[in-house]
């Protein structure tokens, strides 16, 4: 296989395109369990319907995991978005309708978001009261079943050129309460800089899915807790910024 075709570089990772595949390979040390379990993630989601580019293969290329899938040829909603920033409300609408037609769907083999999210909270260097608070606080949370992506933003869905949206990357999926999903993604535009369309974001899922903002608002602090575990010393304070910004009581 020549792999010269470089799509992205992300944290441990290469995308390359071969032809009409698309190569990840993952660095010398990630772990196989990790590899493993984001092409069953994959796998599942390709059982319950939802647009994504098929699982090829799982194989080895040069001593390092590869997940080989088909190659979807388009631009991602970010471009799009950067590109014509006059369509943004209407970039984000369809964002939102794609993150809803993931939430009605059920995968009952996926890990627990619950799960995840504890263990994670465990990792953090948070102090025990602080940890504590937040296992509670999670425990206390309404248990749903509904699919979850856990990384839903506008640079994982890629838009053929007949108009075609398809989600990508799975590593994170779980099942579980679809409100924390919808924090995550809301903490990512923030992350990005992008805090006005985090609002409309926020408000147009509300609105689109009858849930009340501060039941996601509830979610903030717990996911980003969990997620301040992985990314750079930047991000992190930012996270934790807002592990004890909302008002959860």
């Amino acid at each position: 296989m020549k792999l010269d075709r470089v799509i992205a570089v992300r944290n441990n990772k290469t995308i390359y395109r071969e032809g009409d595949k698309c190569v990840k390979v993952f660095g010398e040390t990630y772990s196989k369990a990790d590899v493993l379990n984001e092409a069953l993630n994959q796998a599942r989601i390709e059982e319950i319907g939802l647009n994504i580019p098929k699982i090829l293969e799982v194989t080895m290329i040069d001593g390092k995991w590869a997940i080989i899938t088909e190659f979807i040829e388009g631009k991602t909603l970010a471009q799009l978005m950067e590109e014509n920033e006059d369509k943004k409300a209407e970039y984000l609408e369809l964002l939102v309708d794609l993150q809803l037609d993931v939430h009605s769907k059920k995968a009952p083999l996926l890990n627990k978001l619950k799960d995840k999210m504890a263990r994670k909270i465990s990792m953090t260097d948070l102090d025990a009261t602080t940890r504590y608070d937040l296992h509670t606080r999670l425990e206390g949370m309404p248990k749903h079943t509904k699919v979850c992506h856990g990384d839903f933003n506008p640079s994982n869905i890629i838009i053929t050129n007949d108009g075609k949206a398809y989600i990508i990357d799975w590593a994170h999926a779980t099942q579980g309460n679809a409100s924390a999903d919808v924090a995550r993604t809301y903490l990512l535009f923030c992350l990005n800089g992008d805090t006005e369309g985090a609002k409309y974001y926020l408000d147009l899922f509300c609105k689109k899915s009858n849930t009340a903002k501060q039941y996601v608002q509830k979610w903030m602090p717990i996911v980003a807790a969990s997620q301040s575990v992985k990314g750079n010393e930047k991000e992190r304070e930012f996270l934790l910024s807002w592990v004890d910004v909302v008002d959860y009581e």
